[in-house]
């Protein structure tokens, strides 16, 4: 026959008293800890290798003629939600993706604004060339040039090309109506 351990019960309680060693649940709880750290560090290393053999393969497997993320793009003009919509300004292209629909007109605004107040200029060959002026800089400008004014037959026929339209009547041939 088995022989039974003899165990200290108390029938007065109504419960039975167990003992909890403090000593297990702290090496439990620290062997867990480091357990859940190893695990992390060897999936973190995993993930690295496995970014680095994917880049490999599509470095290796890439199609010569695919197309670029600019490319797949549909052509200007594009609806304003969508991918790419923006507008090229002179500091380069200004994303207006998911933005209100007046965005594309206020950043527009904002470079006119620039230009009439500084004059558009435009890079070739390394240097700045003045494409146009602000209105009192051109007015300065041709003042300060000594222009002649035109005269004699030249003159009289520029003057009367300006007075002359093409009408309807000479179908669209001759300049024959006069504005009064």
């Amino acid at each position: 026959m088995a022989k039974h351990e003899k165990t200290v019960v108390e029938l007065n309680k109504a419960y039975e008293e167990n003992e909890i060693g403090t000593r297990q649940i702290v090496y439990f709880s620290v062997g867990l800890f480091l357990l859940i750290v190893v695990t992390f560090g060897l999936m973190w290393i995993l993930m690295l290798v496995m970014e680095d053999q994917k880049a490999e393969d599509d470095a290796a497997t890439r199609n010569p003629v695919a197309k670029t993320k600019e490319e797949r793009l549909p052509s200007e003009p594009r609806l304003q939600a969508a991918p790419g919509f923006g507008i090229d300004g002179p500091d380069g292209r200004v994303n207006l993706e998911l933005k209100k629909p007046q965005a594309e007109y206020q950043e527009l605004k904002k470079i006119w604004d620039k230009e009439l107040a500084e004059g558009q200029k435009i890079a070739k060959d390394g240097k700045m060339t003045i494409v146009m002026l602000p209105i009192e800089a051109a007015k300065k400008e041709i003042l300060s040039e000594n222009l002649k004014a035109r005269s004699g037959e030249a003159a009289e026929k520029a003057l009367e090309e300006t007075r002359t339209v093409i009408s309807g009547s000479s179908a669209g041939r001759m300049r024959s109506d006069r504005i009064r």
